[in-house]
């Protein structure tokens, strides 16, 4: 055989190649998101696996349109989750309007969702303002709170973005406030505070920006005042990671 029908073979075998497979990759995409492209859905789900969330809890609230991305509407809704300690997190939702009825009143109801917790910025008064929610991929109505079930969880992966804040409480507690980026597909990351106690904010206290890291724990809201003159403060809330368990990933 000659060099060039050698070549000639070589090109013609390198293009049924990627035909093949370019077909299984197309068959590599979920129920939720079987218009996308293959190649991109096989590239996100990968990268999903570094941002999983799951909440079960009480919705407090009804939905309220967001925004809508090629014709797909988004709304918000609130869900009670309870504490060990019997008190509530107030955990907001974002989901779209093919996943649920969002015309329909479910106050009251439970539900289980699991997803990825995203942040964006909102620029309010000149300002960027940090926004956190649970973006939501598969929701399903459950009963009730289950007893001794995980009701609130988060896994994430990501790298230390800002340095980290140790301090100590008037009773001597360590805290170790951290910010981590957690890459998502097409070139976006989130940004997600982290709250260490104890133990895990001594050890958190020595990270580098730009250090990799693994967090297990849960997602929590706390109120607190906003100042907005001398005379006008705003009651806001909060959302944070409150980990249980914290590694550092060797490169």
């Amino acid at each position: 055989m000659s060099r060039k029908a050698v070549e000639n073979w070589r090109t013609v075998f390198k293009a049924k190649c990627s035909k093949v497979c370019k077909i299984e990759i197309d068959l590599v995409v979920t129920k939720n998101t079987a218009k996308r492209k293959g190649e991109l859905q096989f590239m996100s789900d990968k990268i999903i696996e570094n941002n999983q969330v799951t909440i079960m809890g009480e919705v407090a609230s009804q939905f309220t349109f967001s925004h809508e991305v090629f014709g797909e509407g988004f709304y918000m809704v609130e869900v009670l989750v309870k504490r060990l300690s019997n008190s509530d997190d107030r955990i907001p939702l974002m989901i779209s309007e093919r996943l649920i009825d969002v015309h329909q009143d479910y106050t009251g109801e439970y539900i289980m969702v699991t997803g990825q917790f995203r942040s964006y910025n909102h620029h309010d008064e000149q300002k960027n303002r940090l926004v956190l929610s649970v973006f939501v991929r598969e929701v399903t109505f459950v009963e009730e709170e289950l007893d001794g079930a995980k009701t609130n969880s988060i896994f994430l992966d990501g790298y230390i973005c800002k340095t980290p804040i140790y301090r100590k409480t008037p009773l001597g507690r360590e805290i170790a406030d951290l910010l981590l980026a957690v890459n998502r597909p097409y070139g976006k990351s989130d940004y997600i505070p982290c709250i260490c106690w104890g133990r895990n904010a001594r050890f958190a206290s020595g990270f580098e920006v730009g250090e990799h890291v693994q967090i297990l724990g849960r997602i929590q809201s706390r109120e607190y005042i906003k100042k907005l003159t001398e005379t006008e403060t705003q009651k806001r809330i909060a959302y944070e990671v409150s980990v249980s368990k914290l590694e550092c990933v060797e490169e």
